[in-house]
Parts: structure tokens; sequence; C-alpha cells
């Protein structure tokens, strides 16, 4: 059962309110990423990055994350709280006044080549009063759901957008964060508190990244007083995670 960004059913497996464990894991094509946070002292307890030496398939994905499921000692645990991170370049932003929750698969077939069997759903994104309408690893979180029954998932682009906001909420002068991935990256541009661009870019060469980062910066270099390239944003998911 699907109820918005929670899966819930009873089991008897590793979510328990009484423990006082955390974990968080990032899902990309690239990779995997566990934290987990011991709740009662805030501090991480373990904290791992399994890095892929090329980009893999959704089916690939779900194998390795079996795999370190069964070979980590740590991950065996149980946990209070599960939060799985969706990473990849499938997601859109809508102004919450345009959005209307009918119409997930035409806001992000214009900008995305998705599938008819895709699973499509979004985030809300109260600091910017806006949806953010993506594709998730629907494998992965079958597996989750089989796992630990209840868990919660976000896109990893409303985690950013949401933080670089926070961080960024009584700066007046424009900043430029750019997320570097694995052949892609995003940027946010943000004014006065307020969002002024999001997209994600494929790239493939260092020609390619100079380009679009330049075209980028042109519409808004008159308003430019300050340029902050935030290669180190994932600081700010620590943060967040933790």
């Amino acid at each position: 059962m699907v109820t918005g960004q929670k899966y819930m059913v009873t089991t008897t497996n590793k979510i328990n309110n009484i423990s006082n464990l955390k974990l968080s894991i990032q899902v990309s094509l690239s990779g995997l990423s566990f934290c987990i946070l011991n709740i009662e002292t805030n501090t991480v307890t373990y904290l791992k990055t399994f890095g892929f030496d090329k980009r893999l398939n959704p089916n690939q994905v779900l194998d390795s994350l079996q795999h370190y499921f069964n070979s980590e000692p740590e991950l065996k645990e149980t946990f209070s709280e599960v939060i799985v991170i969706h990473k990849n370049e499938l997601s859109t932003l809508v102004p919450k006044a345009l959005f209307n929750e009918d119409n997930l698969a035409d806001y992000l077939k214009f900008n995305n080549k998705i599938l008819s069997t895709d699973f499509i759903t979004f985030d809300e994104i109260t600091l910017n009063d806006s949806a953010n309408v993506y594709v998730p690893y629907i494998n992965i979180n079958n597996y989750l759901y089989d796992v630990f029954g209840e868990f919660t998932y976000q896109h990893f682009s409303t985690i950013l957008i949401e933080e670089v906001l926070k961080a960024e909420k009584n700066a007046e002068k424009p900043k430029m964060y750019v997320n570097i991935c694995n052949e892609y990256f995003e940027v946010v541009i943000v004014e006065n508190g307020k969002l002024k661009f999001y997209n994600t870019f494929e790239y493939y060469t260092k020609e390619d990244f100079i380009y679009y980062i330049l075209f980028i910066i042109l519409p808004f270099l008159s308003s430019f007083y300050s340029l902050i390239w935030a290669v180190a944003i994932k600081v700010l998911i620590h943060n967040y995670i933790k």
C-alpha cells in the first residue's frame, strides 16, 4: 500500500520505536550510501558509501542493495526510523498554484524520458510553495517495504532545494549552488531567500559542464553581486540526515 511518501504495513522485522537508531539510505544508479544515527547521543555510528564502477540499471542496484544488507552487520540492526533518498535526474518542479495530482506524468514527460509503466509521485516543498514531481526507484521501495514495513522517502533534489533555501533565507545577494553527480549536475540559484532557478543537466565532458554553467549564468549576470559554487553541497544533505 502506497501512502504518499510512505509505505505502511504491519511486519515483524526491523523497525521498532524502542530503538535509538535511525537509518538513512541514498540510492542512485552510481552508488549507495548508508548512514546510521544514534538519536539519543546525536552521533553517527555508521557512514559508508559504495560507488559503482559504472552506472547500473535499477535491477542491478537492487542486487547491490540486497548484498550490502546481507554483508554489513550494522544494517541488520533494528531501527526506529528509515529514510530513503532517491537520487536521479527524473524530477521537475511545479508551482503549487498550477499543480494537479492527476497530471503527474504530464509534468515530467516534457523534460524527461519516462515510460508508461513508471510510478510517479511528488514531494511538497513548503518553503517554495511547490511540488517536486519525480520517479522513484520503485523496485527499491518494494524491497525495503518487505524489509522494514514503514519508511519515508524523498527525492534528493527536494532535500537539496529545502536545505539551500534554509541556509540562504536571510541572504540578500544572489547565490548559485552546483551539485555535481556522475554524468549530470544540478544547479540551484537563490536571491532574497527565494528560489530563482533549479534544473538538472547531463554532461559527459568538461566542455559540456562549462557550456551549461555559462549558459545558466548569462541570464542572471546583471543581478549577480556574488557567486558561490557549492560543490560541497553534500554537507547540507549530511546535516539533514543527522
